[in-house]
């Protein structure tokens, strides 16, 4: 009896030693990843730019063997997992840095295999615009406060990829004077500008409103309601701007409701609420209103919004209406392939120099001119010793007087290059330039890639002595950008991506009261495009649509 149950036990082992030598198999062999390879593309490089356009974009692209997804440490404190291996990052330190980043390939069982490489990318954001809205552009600088008059002066939302709500307040607004009983309306916020740098103060009057679960750091306890806690805010901090790479920065453009611009406050500092953030997205801002979104720090789930006011008593200050124009009246969505259509678009054809030591031959030729794959490209190329290009005009076939414009586009690269989106007094024949007038939506050198010019001409004010002003946008060249004038009766305003960067005043004493049409060209070289790079061989601006409103 005794044999038998050993024989028993025996067999009942070796089963177990079987089915288990089966499950190894059936889980498949534990392999490494090899043959890593890492590549990165700085964006907008160029000889002329060796390591990038200034919007510090890299696209890395990574592959291995029996590899199953990639971790990017990029070496500016940011870690992203990336499971198709292919990402883009921004870099957002001003200037020309260096960064080491560490690319890890997992494979089964979690057994990974790294490779670490070198990129130098040149960043050069400078958003002057909300510089100057925000200081005032001095060194005395600009009080803002909480907004308390304003519903949502407080609120917070979700923090998500969801573009139909990640971008308001969804989940709580405050009403009117909702915190009156707190210390939260006490403060007030100095943005200074000082030697060019930002610098920022808060007086709090000695107390801060902590978020319930913040008021450790002020010696309270977590939990329970926010609350109002002695806190000390003296000190000059200084802040620096950048690129924002938020969920809303990313939303389809009917709900990207952002200027794209970051406030980074040095040392902790912060604006009002306490939620553990240092980073402040402006989403909008104009002289007397600014709107900004802040992730929770311990909650990143959580957006928090805040509504300033330079008003000292927090009351909402109506800015002066803008004219606006909705009704659609003219557009070109590019959609068919080919040529332009000649319904809405003529040619200046021939070479001259057309006033401003072009170097370029305009043609109506697919090689300078095509419509394809949803945009409309106009392409500058070197031919020969010289250059070809082409111009277009809605001369004749569409002229209005007073409207919105828009043209989304992407522009060129290379020195010398110079696209233009702008519009002529249709007059010009008999009342010659710059009597007719001329309104300049949008002039680029690609000699400085990140300068966005909007100028008008008129008597006294034309050629080198045009009434225009400039703002700065990193990717000009990479990403379609929205180019924007509203002209009306009281004032030609010209904007880039909804951000208002020059105003003129229109009376009746200048030209800009009768009908314009539409030009759209890039040339090359002149007086404005300067020096064209010997090694230049062609780009192209791409639009994705004219759309005019009135």
């Amino acid at each position: 009896m005794k044999k038998i149950l050993i024989k028993i036990v025996s067999v009942f082992i070796l089963l177990l030693m079987v089915n288990c030598q089966e499950d190894n198999l059936g889980f498949g062999a534990i392999e490494a990843p090899s043959n890593l390879k890492v590549t990165a593309e700085i964006i907008g490089k160029s000889a002329a730019f060796p390591n990038g356009d200034g919007s510090g974009k890299v696209k890395f692209i990574s592959k291995a063997d029996n590899a199953i997804s990639y971790k990017y440490i990029y070496g500016d404190s940011e870690i992203e997992n990336s499971p198709g291996g292919i990402t883009e990052h921004p870099y957002k330190k001003n200037g020309t840095n260096t960064y080491m980043v560490t690319v890890i390939a997992s494979g089964k069982g979690g057994i990974t295999t790294n490779q670490t490489l070198e990129v130098t990318v040149f960043t050069n954001f400078n958003d002057e615009v909300s510089t100057k809205l925000l200081t005032g552009g001095t060194a005395v600088g600009k009080k803002w406060y909480l907004a308390s008059s304003e519903k949502g002066h407080l609120g917070v939302g979700q923090n998500d990829g969801d573009a139909t709500k990640n971008y308001f307040a969804n989940y709580y607004q405050a009403e009117p004077f909702e915190k009156s009983a707190s210390c939260f309306y006490d403060g007030n916020y100095t943005f200074a500008l000082v030697n060019g740098k930002i610098e920022y103060k808060q007086d709090n009057k000695g107390n801060t409103f902590f978020h319930n679960s913040y008021k450790s750091v002020a010696g309270g306890v977590n939990g329970g309601d926010d609350a109002c806690l002695p806190y000390s805010t003296s000190g000059t901090k200084i802040v620096s701007l950048s690129p924002s790479t938020s969920f809303v920065s990313k939303n389809p453009k009917e709900t990207r409701v952002t200027t794209g611009t970051v406030m980074n406050f040095s040392d902790g500092g912060f604006m009002g609420y306490y939620a553990g953030a240092s980073q402040y997205e402006i989403l909008s801002i104009t002289d007397n209103r600014m709107l900004v979104r802040l992730v929770q720090a311990n909650n990143t789930a959580l957006a928090w919004y805040l509504i300033f006011s330079t008003s000292p008593a927090g009351s909402v200050v109506n800015p002066t209406p803008i004219t606006d124009y909705t009704v659609l009246k003219f557009s070109d969505e590019f959609n068919t392939d080919g040529a332009p259509d000649p319904t809405k678009w003529g040619y200046d054809l021939g070479a001259g120099g057309w006033g401003n030591n072009e170097s370029q031959s305009y043609t109506s030729a697919s090689d300078n001119v095509i419509v394809q794959g949803g945009n409309l490209k106009i392409t500058a190329k070197k031919v020969g010793s010289g250059y070809t290009s082409a111009r277009l005009k809605s001369e004749n076939k569409f002229e209005f007087t007073y409207g919105r414009v828009e043209v989304r586009a992407k522009l060129t690269t290379g020195a010398g290059t110079w696209p233009a989106i702008w519009m002529l007094g249709e007059n010009y024949a008999t009342n010659t330039w710059p009597a007719c007038g001329e309104i300049d939506i949008m002039e680029f050198k690609g000699s400085q890639p990140t300068t966005i010019y909007g100028t008008l001409h008129y008597p006294g004010n034309s050629g080198g002595n045009g009434n225009g002003g400039s703002t700065t946008i990193a990717n000009a060249a990479t990403e379609f950008h929205i180019y924007k004038t509203i002209w009306s009766p009281e004032s030609v305003k010209i904007y880039v991506d909804d951000v208002l960067f020059h105003t003129v005043a229109n009376t009746s004493a200048l030209p800009f009261n009768k009908d314009f049409f539409l030009i759209l060209n890039v040339a090359m070289g002149g007086t404005f495009g300067g020096a064209i790079d010997p090694a230049f061989s062609q780009s192209s601006m791409e639009i994705d649509y004219v759309r005019v409103y009135q």
